[in-house]
């Protein structure tokens, strides 16, 4: 069974498919089973580089960025989705190798945010309102 907003990718082709609505069935590609890709929160050095960082922007907003991470055509960013904890707003945005990985997104408690390395896959960081 599919849950909302997970993230399946083919192997052999590389297509990526989000779940927008849940459903009993199993996600096939190419003839193969996709993969659920899990995000990565651990704390090892290569994490520097990916885990997206939330932070207050002003009043109503929050700023999601990858800071340390290079943005070029080998090696970059290719999107950053933020979503409630609940899951009923959802905010995404694909970057270009030229761009800087950043965005702004309303404030919401308890955000939680993900981005995908075109190398070194899906990784996710919480924001909680203490």
């Amino acid at each position: 069974m599919t849950k909302k907003l997970e993230l399946y990718k083919c192997n052999i082709c590389g297509n990526l498919v989000q779940v927008i609505l849940e459903g009993a069935g199993e996600l096939i590609c190419c003839g193969e089973p996709m993969n659920l890709l899990k995000e990565q929160l651990d704390s090892s050095e290569i994490s520097e580089k990916h885990v997206p960082e939330i932070s207050n922007y002003n009043d109503q907003y929050k700023k999601i960025t990858v800071y340390k991470h290079p943005m070029q055509k080998e090696h970059y960013i290719e999107f950053i989705e933020a979503y409630s904890k609940s899951k009923d707003e959802v905010y995404l945005k694909y970057f270009n190798p030229e761009n800087k990985a950043e965005f702004i997104t309303l404030k919401s408690d308890d955000l939680i945010a993900r981005e995908f390395c075109n190398i070194h896959g899906l990784w996710g960081n919480k924001f909680t309102e203490d």
